[in-house]
């Protein structure tokens, strides 16, 4: 499974929240979409978005489909290129906390 991060900014507002509104349905359209959590802080204007896909080809997809739409949906208020990158997941081993050493 892997994970895509987008980091866009568009200037102080609540554009982050209709962003999200707008492409939340999108995503669920999408081939081997799992999930997304989307984040915004209205001061800043900076918002994004954590998705879950199945495979890496899958959201390397996502992303050059995506782009033209945020393009036009954004209308020119993007200050900037977003930030836009792909992680495979990593599950860690399941550890007994009772038994790692601890420091008093």
């Amino acid at each position: 499974m892997y994970t895509r991060l987008i980091l866009v900014n568009f200037g102080p507002g609540k554009m982050g929240e209709r962003v999200a509104d707008a492409f939340a349905p999108i995503y669920k359209t999408m081939k081997g979409f799992k999930g997304a959590t989307f984040f915004a802080d209205s001061e800043t204007g900076e918002c994004g978005s954590l998705t879950l896909w199945e495979s890496k080809d899958d959201a390397e997809t996502a992303t050059a489909s995506l782009w033209p739409k945020l393009q036009e949906f954004a209308h020119g208020m993007l200050k900037g290129p977003p930030t836009v990158k792909v992680f495979e997941l990593y599950e860690p081993e399941v550890y007994d906390y009772e038994h790692i050493p601890r420091e008093d």
